[in-house]
């Protein structure tokens, strides 16, 4: 049940990503490590993925790991890594539930092998889900993304299988992690910062963003609607005037 009679259905975002930020900080709010914040963040993760469900948001895209957290203090990212699996394997069962659809999109990779293998798993598990697609980017960078999409078309083109004056918008965006995905009409990002921070660089061209003070395990359901509430406030123009949109 939809407890915000603001939000019109009728105007929803198709695709919105969220920059999870500020569990390292809430945690200390609270005298405590970090890892504490990780662990109340994933509640947030649950309540956010149920009421964009609800909603009929088609993807929500969670800037779970970036590749520049790999520079952390050794004993988070383990703790991180182990609650990612922990996280994966309680949840399946509701994704599958609730008909998520879960991808992943990031330098995979470079994931530790029992992290790897159970995102895989899980992957697979809900891949027949019709209902909203849940894509968490892990060990993301967009930069790094754009650098393999530049190498796998440079290939293309020196293999002879495209022809350099064809390269278009529409050809980089086949070669993205996100490809098949639409680019996200709301970009969210909690905690107080007001930076991308190699997010989606390319996708978020014309997103609108909605920054907020609230720490990520603070953001819950109402905060959530609170964001789609202010996006459906917004004039998307993509370059036109408001007359020429009303005409």
């Amino acid at each position: 049940m939809i407890e915000d009679k603001r939000i019109d259905l009728a105007k929803l975002p198709k695709h919105v990503a969220i920059i999870m930020d500020g569990n390292g900080r809430w945690a200390k709010n609270k005298g405590e490590h970090r890892i504490y914040g990780h662990q109340h963040g994933v509640t947030s993760v649950r309540e956010c993925t149920e009421a964009a469900a609800e909603l009929g948001i088609k993807f929500l895209t969670l800037y779970a790991f970036s590749t520049e957290n790999w520079s952390r203090p050794k004993e988070e990212v383990d703790a991180l890594m182990e609650l990612l699996v922990q996280t994966i394997l309680a949840e399946t069962p509701t994704l599958n539930k609730n008909k998520v659809r879960l991808l992943a999109i990031g330098n995979l990779k470079s994931l530790p092998g029992k992290c790897y293998e159970q995102l895989q798993e899980a992957m697979a598990e809900t891949a027949n889900n019709s209902g909203l697609t849940l894509v968490l980017a892990l060990s993301y960078s967009a930069k790094w993304e754009i650098v393999e999409a530049a190498k796998n078309i440079a290939q293309a083109v020196k293999d002879g299988k495209i022809d350099i004056e064809k390269i278009s918008d529409q050809v980089i965006d086949e070669n993205l992690t996100t490809k098949g995905i639409p680019d996200p009409e709301l970009l969210i990002r909690t905690s107080g910062e007001h930076r991308i921070s190699n997010f989606l660089l390319w996708q978020i061209a014309y997103s609108e963003f909605y920054f907020t003070e609230t720490l990520w395990p603070d953001f819950k359901r109402a905060a959530f609607f609170e964001a789609i509430v202010d996006y459906q406030t917004r004039e998307r123009r993509f370059g036109k005037t408001s007359e020429q949109l009303i005409s």
